[in-house]
């Protein structure tokens, strides 16, 4: 008889989606509030979305306790970073922070998906999509989490940017407007919803721009 043992795991996956879309003078971070344990819903309010900088953002889906471990650990990063240099850190700065955050944890990982999004140097729209182990990319418009997978290809369609082999370079950004883009991300949520069962619930979406950051909520589907 084979012996039985049992088969523990540090990590869970905790569900929900995370979307970010960078445009010309802003950027919309948004994502879902439900959390999840296989088929339980451990809470319908839980903020995915975490202010890094002023005009850095980061949604992340996952693991929440380790999430929530690499938030404390960036936030720790940012404040050494304000005294030593006296301002904040800018969003590709922090991109980086992020990606190298994750890769010195690669063989103990943060069992965490991220998106960044925020406003750079020029104040233009810029968005980085990670994978637990810090390997990162620059773009226009991204998805992590569970419904990624339904999300993606819905903003492939809408948003395609140009291919990064292009010459010369091609902008990232997408040419919508804010307004249009907020109503794109509450599209892709409410559909998503209808055939994820980790995202529901209510959609939180959070706009970066010049004026600053504001948050935007929308109710999804609770069952």
């Amino acid at each position: 008889m084979t012996k039985q043992q049992a088969n523990w795991s540090p990590y869970d996956n905790n569900g929900g989606s995370c979307v970010a879309i960078a445009g010309a003078d802003y950027c919309v971070i948004a994502a879902d509030t439900r959390m999840s344990t296989g088929y339980n819903i451990l809470t319908r309010d839980y903020s995915k979305i975490c202010k890094l900088a002023d005009k850095c953002v980061m949604a992340s889906s996952g693991f929440q306790a380790d999430v929530r471990a690499l938030q404390k650990q960036l936030a720790a990063r940012h404040l050494i970073y304000q005294h030593q240099h006296n301002k904040q850190m800018s969003c590709p700065a922090m991109a980086q922070l992020l990606s190298n955050t994750l890769y010195y944890k690669r063989f103990f990982p943060y069992y965490s998906f991220n998106v960044l999004g925020g406003l750079d140097n020029e104040g233009k729209g810029c968005v980085f999509t990670y994978d637990a182990v810090g390997s990162y990319e620059k773009v226009g418009y991204s998805s992590q989490g569970s419904g990624s997978t339904l999300i993606m290809p819905f903003l492939d369609n809408q948003l395609k940017s140009p291919s990064p082999l292009l010459l010369p370079a091609q902008d990232a950004v997408t040419p919508l407007v804010e307004a249009e883009a907020i109503d794109l991300v509450k599209t892709v949520f409410a559909s998503a919803s209808e055939r994820d069962i980790y995202t529901g619930d209510k959609l939180e979406l959070v706009v970066v721009n010049a004026a600053g950051i504001r948050r935007e909520y929308m109710e999804l589907r609770k069952d």
